[in-house]
């Protein structure tokens, strides 16, 4: 499941107390079965989208599978986050997270009962 990264609302009001106006935020989770991504935020049929593609790509219980023992989803969600990204760094510009006008930050679930999440945010 693909949501919206509450972080990043937090990352702005860390950049306000920060008064940083320019440099970099990183985002690193630390977990080998979520990923971190910047994605279309307008409409959620293209995060839909591309949760089905990405359950096309790696289905669970396929035979090669041997790291099976926390259930069907365990060995491709660590698959899926191998494919996508566990950091992302955004440019802080003027004060602000330079996100293009329809770019959000997300946190892609890769497990079907996600657990607690941790992400370490990163200002220089």
């Amino acid at each position: 499941m693909i949501e919206v990264l509450k972080i990043a609302v937090t990352g702005q009001g860390l950049l306000d107390r920060a008064e940083m106006n320019e440099g970099l935020c990183t985002l690193f989770i630390q977990h080998t079965s979520a990923s971190l991504l910047i994605q279309e935020n307008f409409d959620p049929s293209a995060r839909a989208d591309l949760e089905r593609w990405l359950n096309r790509l790696v289905p669970e219980n396929d035979n090669l599978y041997t790291h099976t023992l926390e259930g069907p989803d365990d060995m491709p969600a660590h698959i899926k986050s191998s494919l996508t990204a566990t950091s992302i760094s955004v440019p802080v510009l003027g004060g602000n997270l330079g996100l293009g006008t329809w770019q959000g930050i997300f946190l892609w679930e890769h497990r079907h009962q996600p657990g607690n999440r941790k992400v370490i945010l990163h200002l220089i």
